[in-house]
């Protein structure tokens, strides 16, 4: 299972990798100086604070290092890969392609080598068009974890009993519904009674 330490581990190695501390690297990106800093790991409270996705797309950009460099940094840095099914985001609403649960099944999958996840069964899918912007573009690529723990505000995949397959935003989660926001303005939030999902789960990376 991704951690909370292991994301930020991989933070402080790229710096290091680069000539920079942690500061450093925020300020080469465009970041407040201090959005990296070991006192805004955590809150007030000790609940842990993530980086965003959107913070380290830009410190990837401003150095130039790829998803698999920042990647392989992770955990220990053992850089240890391993195959992660893929298919168009398009295709993931065809029957045939997931279980149940939400696993990914069948053989008519491309594959893309990852550094490896706690989930066996995370897998990965290619956005092909610009319905999510600014989220996500044409050509990024999302990681996926099903088994993942969901929580508000994570950004999820969802497929609904009626064959839609939808990533968004979980706004909002009861006995009885979801509530999913919509990542571009041009599209509808979606308000869905629980027993109208098959499975929700985790996006817990994407190449930007």
């Amino acid at each position: 299972m991704l951690r909370h330490s292991d994301i930020w581990r991989a933070i402080d190695r790229l710096a290091r990798e680069h000539g920079l501390s942690a500061s450093g690297l925020a300020r080469r990106a465009g970041l407040d100086p201090t959005t990296f800093n070991k006192s805004k790991r955590t809150t007030r409270e000790g609940k842990l604070r993530w980086p965003s996705t959107e913070s380290i797309s830009k410190v990837l950009s401003a150095t130039g290092a790829s998803l698999g460099e920042f990647v392989s940094y992770v955990g220990e840095g053992t850089g240890i890969y391993r195959n992660l099914p893929v298919i168009g985001f398009n295709q993931a609403a065809a029957g045939g392609y997931f279980d149940d649960s939400g696993h990914p099944i069948g053989e008519s999958w491309d594959e893309i080598s990852f550094p490896g996840l706690g989930d066996p069964h995370a897998y990965a899918l290619e956005i092909s068009d610009n319905g999510m912007e600014p989220v996500y573009r044409d050509g990024d690529t999302i990681i996926v974890s099903p088994q993942g723990h969901v929580r508000r505000g994570d950004r999820v995949v969802a497929k609904t009993r009626s064959g839609d397959v939808m990533a968004m935003r979980l706004a909002r989660r009861s006995a009885r519904k979801l509530e999913l926001q919509s990542f571009s303005p041009l599209h509808d939030d979606r308000n869905l009674a629980v027993d109208e999902i098959d499975w929700i789960a985790r996006i817990v990376w994407a190449s930007q």
